[in-house]
């Protein structure tokens, strides 16, 4: 899940990282009262989750004259389609130099790994394609609970010493917070010295429930009736929908799918044992998507019985065609009662799918 900006500079003004004066605003009539609060000089940032603000017009400079315009204008827009609810009033900074900083995790080491460059304020992605030597990376063994001063020394090579303390204080919460993802893009050299400028944290989801957050704000309203009924779930850009049971069978159908040239929706796995309401619900949410125009549903019965499969497609009742393969347990009982109800079955999960992409066509 992610924290917004003005949520990650909290959790760094709390953790000895300097940032700048700001105020959080949810309207434009509070806009003046936050500028006295600030500074004379301020620039206005939405509160969006997407990268690319600035470019968007999502960041904007103002002053006591036009700030209460700036603000209305900013809360009218939407930012790549997101609308703007909340404003970060914060102090325009006299920058000097910017840098780059951010912790992640390597997943195919398994590590943590620092990212240090003296060129931020930039699209890191770029710097690291085209000037990879730019870009410094430092690993941290796992068992670090503190970064050690030659790591520290080595992130930050000849850039001012200050900026060590705050590579400490961003891996300390990167720890505490379980993120997948810490940064501060850019921290600028300032006439009042170094400050976090933006700043970007992503938690583990899996660890929300240890830092006391219930929901996952990030999901949207289909994710989390997936995620309250146990699926796994991911929506993608297609029209034929999908559900599995077993994350390898459900990629297979998605690969098959696009082998013969359809686009999947989703991925949705109901997993093993699942009980006809379990597969009502899935049907029924795969069919709320938009743009879906077939459903199929690739599943074995192994300790998932075909007869639940199939009363629980029947009771979906969605109006998309459904086009079913099950095969397994009580397979026989599971094709009678889908059969009985008019639903096309396929022998086989390449039928199945080549029926559905004839479906799109």
């Amino acid at each position: 899940m992610k924290f917004r900006e003005y949520e990650a500079k909290q959790i760094f003004r709390e953790s000895g990282i300097p940032v700048p004066n700001s105020v959080l605003i949810t309207s434009a009539d509070e806009a003046k009262p936050a500028l006295d609060k600030v500074s004379d000089k301020v620039v206005l940032k939405a509160q969006v989750d997407v990268g690319g603000r600035g470019k968007a017009g999502g960041i904007l400079p103002a002053t006591a004259e036009n700030i209460a315009d700036v603000a209305r204008d900013l809360f009218a827009k939407t930012i790549k389609g997101l609308p703007v609810e909340k404003i970060l009033v914060e102090e325009a900074l006299e920058i000097s130099h910017e840098y780059y900083l951010s912790i992640t995790i390597d997943r195919a080491k398994k590590m943590p790994l620092i990212l240090f460059s003296s060129e931020g304020g930039v699209e890191i992605e770029t710097l690291a394609k085209e000037r990879p030597e730019a870009l410094r990376r430092v690993y941290v063994d796992p068992s670090f609970v503190t970064l050690p001063d030659f790591i520290v020394r080595n992130v930050i090579g000849t850039a001012p010493k200050e900026i060590g303390k705050i590579v400490r204080d961003l891996f300390a919460v990167f720890r505490s917070k379980d993120a997948v993802l810490a940064e501060i893009n850019p921290l600028v050299m300032t006439p009042k010295g170094i400050l976090a400028a933006d700043g970007k944290i992503i938690l583990d989801d899996n660890s929300l429930a240890r830092q006391g957050i219930s929901e996952n704000r990030d999901l949207t309203p289909r994710e989390a009736e997936a995620e309250k009924h146990g699926f796994s779930y991911v929506e993608l850009d297609g029209n034929i929908g999908v559900i599995g049971n077993g994350a390898g069978l459900t990629m297979a159908t998605l690969d098959i799918i696009s082998h013969y040239h359809g686009k999947a929706a989703n991925f949705l796995d109901v997993g093993g044992g699942a009980a006809s309401d379990r597969v009502m619900y899935a049907v029924r949410l795969v069919a709320s998507m938009p743009g879906v125009k077939v459903i199929v549903v690739n599943l074995l019965g192994g300790i998932t019985r075909c007869d639940e499969v199939a009363k629980g497609i029947i009771e979906a009742g969605v109006s998309q065609p459904v086009i079913v393969r099950i095969a397994g347990t009580n397979e026989e009982e599971g094709r009678r009662l889908l059969q009985a109800c008019g639903y096309v079955m396929s022998d086989t999960m390449d039928q199945a799918i080549r029926a559905a992409v004839e479906v799109i066509q």
